[in-house]
Order: structure tokens, then sequence, then C-alpha cells
């Protein structure tokens, strides 16, 4: 089978309310803005700034979502993703999250992939988790 993608360019975040939930992934999460938040848009990087890998935080309709089998209420639902976090530095990150009013749930082990995981909602429902591989 052929392999078509290489890794993740971006991922799109429809919310209800941009700018306030480019600061919680702003301060909370700590993601560096690609771009600064409007009403629509705001574009953060989730890895090293310009090496394409990209959290987009939307409000309104998308791209093509016009062409969706879904009913209009239903094309969007609740998302969950990780972010990979040095394990140096996870404890630091949980507690960052929990400063800033985040109830966090966890860690989970898990012992088949070797990692800890912790997890915490975003302002719209998304579950976000903090995901790190345990040492070698």
């Amino acid at each position: 089978m052929p392999r078509f993608s290489a890794g993740l360019a971006e991922l799109v975040l429809i919310v209800r309310d941009v700018p306030a939930a480019a600061r919680f992934y702003r301060e909370v999460v700590g993601l560096e803005p690609e771009t600064e938040a409007n009403d629509a848009w705001a574009w953060f990087w989730a890895g090293e700034p310009g090496a394409h890998q990209r959290v987009a935080l939307h409000r309104g309709s998308l791209l093509f979502e016009e062409h969706s089998p879904h009913p209009p209420e239903s094309r969007w639902g609740h998302v969950h993703f990780a972010f990979e976090v040095p394990r140096e530095r996870l404890d630091a990150a949980v507690a960052h999250v929990r400063d800033h009013g985040g109830e966090v749930h966890g860690p989970t082990q898990f012992d088949w992939m070797g990692a800890t995981a912790y997890y915490f909602y975003d302002l719209d429902g998304n579950l976000v988790e903090l995901w790190s591989p345990d040492p070698a």
C-alpha cells in the first residue's frame, strides 16, 4: 500500500470564540502563535516554528464543508489530539495547565507503547492530551 502522507501538516479546530480559544492555546497549552488572532482565525505552531505542523482555530464553516454528507449541525464534533512533551518538561506542563484552572486527568501509563499521558479539555470541549514517551 502506498504511503500518501509524511506527517501532520495542520489541525483545524472549530471553536465558538476564536480570541478566547487563542488565549487558551497560547497561555494554557503554551503554543506559539503564527499569526495574530482575529474573530475568524488563529494559527499556532504545533512544533518548531516554521516547520509546517500547525494548529488553527476557526469560527464558521470550512472550505468544502458544503459537500459534507452530514447535516450542518453534525459536520464537526469534539476532537481528541495529543501534543508530545519531553519527560523532563511533563510535570511543569501539567502544573501550568492546573495553575491556569484546567482540570487535569491522569497520569495514564501506557505500558504497551511506553508512554505517560495527562488529559484536559479546552474551552470548546476538545480533549487535549499531553503525551510523553518513557525515557530510554
